[in-house]
């Protein structure tokens, strides 16, 4: 079964392209244009429809946020957040119904357990906890999306690339 052809089962890599004298882009050196590439992981019934919300109502965000839909933010493993930043991205963002407001009952508050627990085991690997966020955003908060978003990309423009995986990607 083939899911898509640009991912044949490795993942995308987010790691920025060369430029054209062999030199890392302005991205990678963290220059004065540096934008972070942030991939989130939305649910699909209240934050990815608080970013669609946000986009329907032409709210400004940063663009540099590739959402990954998910049935349910409990569906994250961590391992999905450690490859996305393994693969290049510069922070993640994990986003799901508020609790008690769950699709599924009570995802959400595994979330948050896992999410907590895997904070710490960030530093273990040497990454910055600011990197990777949880937030709760329900389908009618498409502003609070926005301003997530807006947030987190200022948080880690400020942290610079991420560099830990960088001699994997080279």
């Amino acid at each position: 079964m083939l899911l898509n052809q640009n991912c044949p089962g490795e993942g995308q890599d987010l790691a920025p392209a060369p430029g054209p004298d062999g030199a890392g882009s302005p991205r990678s050196e963290g220059g004065e244009d540096w934008t972070p590439n942030l991939v989130g992981f939305c649910c699909n019934w209240c934050s990815y429809a608080g970013a669609d919300l946000a986009g329907i109502n032409r709210l400004q965000y940063p663009p540099n946020l590739r959402i990954i839909r998910v049935l349910c933010s409990s569906r994250v493993n961590p391992m999905f957040i450690l490859r996305a930043l393994q693969k290049g991205a510069d922070g993640v963002l994990v986003a799901g119904c508020h609790p008690g407001d769950c699709h599924y009952s009570t995802g959400n508050y595994y979330t948050r357990r896992r999410f907590h627990i895997f904070q710490r085991h960030l530093e273990f690997f040497g990454l910055d906890p600011a990197r990777v966020q949880l937030e709760w955003v329900s389908a009618a908060e498409g502003k609070r999306f926005a301003d997530v978003v807006t947030e987190m990309t200022e948080r880690v423009r400020k942290l610079g690339p991420n560099t830990r995986f960088r001699s994997n990607l080279l």
